[in-house]
């Protein structure tokens, strides 16, 4: 396995999401990259790993594949992926975009979510990163060229702000009918209510059963925002 070389175009971006290398929101984080004219590496896990928090692999070997045009498929977290990237594939990556997730990453989903912890461990590493996530309201389905379409104004928009240290942007962007217009990008706080506690409940077995849709929100923070058909930009700290 050779080492990527440096990019000699824009801030050389690292790509990575937690649905897994082939799945339809990273090819469109690929269009809305490409929109910016940014270099690329694509380092994702081979299959989705959705909700996998921020697991690292510390005690077994991690299996990694070359993929077309130059991409990495990893048998790993999100979180796996970033680490290899930095340390054998694409050290010279200096902004970890992850996503585009299908399904909101809201509030405190930012706690279990792959897509944000494989950002997170970028800032750890010294990195600037954006999580970008979609969400998803019931019966209805993702128009994913119009959300690379987003992603990429928002990304734009986002690479020309400072960006503290030790924090990184969080998106969200709404469901809302394939043909709208490019919906309001709100500055927001992440909302930290709890999402329901609700379990079904079967001899000594528990099924989650609480409904994403009707989580408890504050108004003006995040879940309020996206759920409003507004894109929603919050800034976290690690």
């Amino acid at each position: 396995m050779s080492q990527i070389p440096p990019s000699p175009g824009l801030s050389f971006f690292i790509l990575t999401n937690d649905d897994g290398y082939h799945a339809p929101g990273l090819r469109a984080l690929k269009q809305s990259v490409r929109g910016i004219g940014a270099d690329f590496l694509v380092v994702a896990p081979a299959e989705a790993v959705s909700g996998c928090g921020h697991a690292v692999t510390t005690h077994s070997s991690i299996l990694s594949q070359a993929e077309s045009l130059g991409g990495w498929s990893v048998a790993g977290t999100p979180a796996d992926c970033v680490r290899l990237a930095l340390h054998r594939f694409a050290s010279s990556g200096s902004w970890i975009i992850s996503g585009i997730n299908s399904g909101g990453n809201l509030g405190v989903d930012i706690f279990h979510s792959g897509t944000v912890a494989a950002v997170r461990e970028g800032v750890f590493h010294g990195r600037k990163g954006i999580a970008i996530s979609h969400y998803i309201a019931r019966n209805h389905e993702i128009d994913w060229d119009q959300a690379a379409v987003w992603a990429s104004v928002v990304l734009k928009d986002l690479l020309e702000r400072d960006l503290p240290e030790n924090a990184f942007w969080n998106v969200n962007l709404p469901c809302l009918p394939a043909g709208t217009p490019m919906p309001e990008c709100v500055d927001c706080p992440w909302d930290r209510s709890p999402l329901p506690l609700d379990y079904l409940y079967d001899a000594n077995s528990a099924a989650y059963s609480g409904i994403y849709h009707e989580r408890p929100r504050v108004k003006g923070a995040d879940v309020d925002v996206c759920f409003g058909g507004r894109i929603s930009i919050s800034l976290v700290d690690v």
